[in-house]
């Protein structure tokens, strides 16, 4: 995975930034240059007509770009927000599939990693670059160097403990459960069949936890798969809200169904990384 001296793209595929983050990604900027990657920036990263920084098709092609430029070794998207999943139909998954670049990005782009691997097979990061400059930057920094120039894996090293049996291995899908339920019965939701899920989410309290678990429920998640990955509920956990996702799930997966949980994988600035669309084992 080393991109030392390497050109990176940069894009905005959900909400655009607000114009008040201008500082925030120049920093951004400056950390990766000191680590000697070369960030290549979209045209479409700030807002400019309400949250949008460009249509759908305009975020796509600006993503395809990135693709097609055989100088970028890596694509991060550094955004957030609700409206990702309208540049899928747009991509090119041939071209995707084909690439051998790795699409990082959390919360709302769990619409586009997860329709990458449905379409194309592809692994893609479940991870925010913009970690780096977050409260925990020294750590993220440090991980993320390691990781990526360095060709360790410190940043997809994280703890985590069964709360339902005790080991689960299998392709990695999901991510944030609202984002990801916006898939659902299209041709971008991977099937369940052996798979771990993997469920994160920033805000919502129990009842939307709720309707999300009985959906998945609903779409034959939970019988078809390997096994549950809970990361965290960030919302849920400031509130301390009763029942816990870890109570609540238990009500939803059959009893033969492995979960675990991990504190590690979500919203928070200390957030580590996961693979989506790629096979991993959990074991006590």
């Amino acid at each position: 995975m080393a991109e030392n001296g390497k050109k990176i793209g940069i894009v905005c595929c959900s909400n655009g930034m607000k114009k008040t983050n201008v500082e925030i990604i120049e920093k951004l900027k400056n950390v990766l240059l000191e680590m000697g990657l070369h960030p290549v920036f979209s045209d479409f990263i700030y807002e400019k007509d309400g949250v949008f920084s460009g249509t759908a098709g305009e975020r796509a092609c600006a993503l395809m770009e990135l693709y097609e430029n055989d100088e970028i070794k890596s694509i991060f998207d550094i955004s957030g927000g609700d409206v990702a999943n309208g540049i899928l139909p747009y991509l090119d998954y041939e071209c995707i599939g084909k690439s051998s670049k790795l699409f990082w990005g959390y919360s709302d782009l769990t619409t586009v990693i997860n329709a990458i691997y449905a379409k194309t097979g592809k692994p893609s990061v479940l991870y925010q670059i913009r970690n780096l400059v977050s409260s925990h930057k020294v750590q993220q920094t440090d991980d993320f160097r390691n990781t990526v120039l360095n060709g360790r894996d410190d940043l997809f090293q994280f703890r985590y403990h069964f709360i339902q049996n005790n080991e689960m291995h299998g392709i990695v899908i999901g991510g944030n459960i609202r984002c990801f339920l916006k898939l659902a019965g299209t041709e971008y939701m991977p099937d369940f069949k052996d798979k771990i899920l993997l469920l994160e989410s920033r805000g919502g309290t129990v009842p939307q936890m709720e309707t999300y678990l009985s959906q998945l429920k609903q779409l034959g998640a939970f019988e078809q798969a390997a096994g549950v990955l809970l990361g965290t509920f960030s919302q849920m956990e400031a509130e301390q809200c009763i029942p816990t996702m870890e109570s609540m799930i238990q009500y939803f997966v059959p009893k033969r169904l492995p979960v675990a949980v991990t504190k590690n994988i979500g919203h928070g600035s200390d957030s580590k990384g996961i693979m989506i669309g790629s096979t991993a084992l959990f074991h006590e």
